[in-house]
């Protein structure tokens, strides 16, 4: 199968701010209206990915990456990214997520939490908080506790095409109305700092993690700093947006054909919009909105046709 795509079927997640735009916009058999995310390429416990086409049909990303090693070349012990998309039909928690030592340490070996937001949709004027304004961690903890939100959070206003890089420290929240294709490692560990005092189906607020939130936050803010890069392979152009020691993210707008190198890693593809077709030696693979899909080691060099936008990650 290293020279076979590997689609994957989706894992969808419930959420307190979630909505519908998963069924509208991508056309996924989601299970309310309040679902809040797609995990679309995930070999987390907490959500994983099933191979849906191949010799490998029916096992989860997880176990796949266990028994065949060789498809994937990673010297991780794990699965190291996970591709969501989000749909915050209502505002996010303020929340700040650990580094990979802090959370081997007190989050029973987890990976810690960078991330990076492609914005797919959002209403107009539709902002996210992006950092604070405390100077000093005590600031930043009598900021909190005095519940003083207006003057420590740091709103921006965002357009559909933005990028943001979200290393772990950075207190953040996407806010009503937006949604996004999300990469980051493959954690589930997140520090709610403030939830607006809103309460569930069931009446109860959900719990913060002001302490260890507080702890991991840095302090001053460090905005992260992007510098994106565009080159033109055949008909496609190629946007990367970061590039570091967590993951490599690229935006391909492909126009027409398009032929393209045997790729140096493993690679996940999501298609964001259009319609096309993926060629290797092996055949042609039909590809659509919504569709999620992974490049194996030794998959060879190929060709992209048709109208497509896709979000490119690899290790």
């Amino acid at each position: 199968m290293a020279n076979q795509p590997i689609f994957l079927e989706p894992v969808f997640q419930e959420r307190i701010w979630g909505g519908k735009q998963l069924r509208e916009q991508f056309h996924y058999d989601i299970p309310s209206d309040r679902t809040g995310e797609c995990w679309a390429v995930s070999a987390h416990p907490n959500g994983q990915s099933v191979v849906h086409n191949g010799p490998y049909k029916g096992l989860k990303l997880g176990e796949l990456w266990e028994q065949e090693p060789q498809l994937f070349g990673s010297k991780a012990a794990k699965f190291p990214l996970l591709t969501k998309i989000l749909d915050a039909s209502d505002d996010l928690s303020v929340q700040v997520h650990p580094d990979d030592a802090y959370a081997q340490v007190n989050e029973n070996g987890e990976l810690g939490k960078t991330e990076c937001w492609y914005i797919l949709g959002c209403e107009p004027g539709a902002e996210i908080i992006y950092g604070h304004s405390a100077a000093t961690k005590e600031q930043f903890k009598q900021m909190v506790d005095a519940g003083q939100w207006n003057q420590l959070l740091t709103k921006v206003t965002v357009k559909p095409g933005d990028f943001f890089y979200v290393p772990s420290g950075t207190l953040h929240a996407l806010g009503k109305g937006i949604q996004v294709l999300e990469t980051q490692q493959s954690s589930d560990t997140t520090y709610r700092i403030y939830d607006y005092d809103r309460k569930d189906d069931k009446g109860a607020t959900r719990e913060l993690h002001l302490d260890k939130g507080i702890e991991v936050t840095t302090v001053p803010h460090v905005g992260a700093e992007t510098s994106f890069s565009t080159e033109t392979v055949g008909g496609t152009e190629v946007t990367t947006f970061v590039s570091n020691s967590f993951f490599t993210v690229q935006k391909w707008n492909t126009s027409s054909e398009s032929a393209f190198p045997e790729p140096a890693k493993f690679t996940i593809c999501s298609v964001l919009d259009g319609t096309g077709e993926l060629e290797n030696s092996t055949g042609s693979y039909p590809l659509k909105k919504g569709d999620h899909f992974i490049l194996p080691l030794g998959f060879g060099s190929f060709t992209l046709r048709g109208q497509l936008e896709l979000i490119i990650s690899h290790e």
